[in-house]
């Protein structure tokens, strides 16, 4: 026997519950399934906490659009809710002659994606603000910041419950099928059940190319294939020497190994990137001298015997070692043809300070789908 439910969204992350709060508080009928006993098991728990300002993205991309749109709804929300944040800012450094061109083009980037708040600063500038770091110039982000990502997928679960929506934990997704008036999805667990759904977003993660497969009717062209990027992080112990964070120029495959703060303000460097070939969160210790070289370029005075296994995550990447970058990738019917789907690939940083503008940008997506879409009223039909 299967249950009826308006709304199935698979994965309980960040951008999971986000939407599931986007979509019960527009006033549909939400189940989020979710495979572990607990919200945010992976990349949502597993970052650097960081509010971005949309500096880095492709002008034009979802990743720079969303960025920007949800960092300001993410500023937003967590001070009418209380959730913990904080604008502490981050300078972008060259540290050799040779990278200011670099920062040049970063600054252009960001006035292209309608970042406009940047600063441009000389090194001495950059050393009065941080008197510990080597560089010849920067450029400062004031609207960078950090905040607490459980606390924010606890506000953003307790939203989407208080507006009706029912989450539900140690729930697989086994298979999703088509059939009269919707999409059947099995969930397995202790207590295997097929869910009728009129609407299925598979928002699972690092597990959404293993969902979509699953999905009868899927096209297989259109499901990437999976990439595991860990990223390490390595913490200091002590007192940080900084009250904002750090990041040297980009590098190719990722943005340097650049030094975040947590609201305590204890001082973490990474992520790195290091290819794995399935999920392991072991912190890879071999990689700390590395670790320290590339800190001492920007902060020569660093004791390598200050730095400790902090933990590590993994990016849910559609593009492999050596690919280019690739853009967040959310898939509509009109792409795959499977009436009331939608499917999100790809959603790693900055997907937690685009949260909420990827939530509306999906139900947007629905209520504008070929076959069956959701009214503004709360209802699912078909066209």
């Amino acid at each position: 026997m299967a249950s009826d439910v308006e709304c199935v969204v698979v994965g309980a992350g960040v951008v999971g519950l986000a939407i599931a709060r986007e979509l019960a508080r527009a006033g549909h009928e939400v189940v989020v399934v979710e495979q572990e006993a607990a919200i945010g098991a992976h990349s949502s728990s597993r970052n650097s906490e960081v509010i971005h300002a949309g500096i880095y993205y492709a002008p034009g991309s979802l990743m720079a659009r969303l960025c920007v749109q949800g960092r300001e709804r993410l500023i937003d929300y967590c001070a009418t809710r209380a959730v913990p944040y904080s604008l502490c800012g981050k300078l972008i450094v060259a540290v050799t002659v040779d990278e200011l061109d670099v920062l040049d083009r970063i600054a252009d980037r960001a006035r292209q994606n309608g970042v406009t708040s940047l600063v441009s600063l000389t090194g001495a500038e950059a050393r009065q603000m941080e008197p510990d770091i080597r560089c010849v110039a920067a450029l400062l982000s004031p609207g960078t910041g950090i905040v607490d990502s459980h606390q924010l997928m606890l506000s953003f679960q307790g939203e989407a419950e208080a507006a009706g929506a029912m989450v539900a934990f140690g729930s697989p997704v086994t298979g999703i099928r088509r059939d009269y008036g919707g999409l059947l999805v099995s969930v397995g667990g202790e207590n295997p059940v097929e869910v009728q759904a009129q609407v299925v977003v598979n928002s699972a993660g690092l597990f959404a190319p293993s969902v979509a497969a699953a999905i009868e009717d899927m096209p297989a062209h259109l499901v990437p294939n999976p990439y595991f990027a860990r990223g390490n992080y390595f913490v200091l112990s002590g007192k940080s020497p900084f009250s904002r964070l750090v990041y040297p120029v980009p590098v190719p495959g990722g943005l340097g190994t650049h030094v975040t703060l947590d609201l305590a303000g204890q001082a973490r460097f990474g992520p790195d990137v290091e290819w794995i070939e399935r999920i392991d969160y072991s912190v890879n210790s071999s990689r700390l001298p590395r670790f320290a070289e590339a800190i001492r370029r920007y902060w020569p005075a660093l004791d390598e015997n200050r730095l400790r296994p902090g933990y590590a995550g993994i990016r849910p990447k559609t593009a492999g070692p050596n690919e280019a970058q690739q853009d967040f990738l959310i898939q509509g019917s009109d792409i795959h043809g499977v009436p009331g789907l939608v499917n999100l690939f790809g959603i790693e940083s900055p997907g937690l300070t685009a949260s909420l503008a990827i939530a509306a940008h999906v139900r947007e997506k629905l209520m504008n789908s070929y076959s069956v879409y959701l009214t503004s009223s709360g209802t699912a039909r078909g066209k």
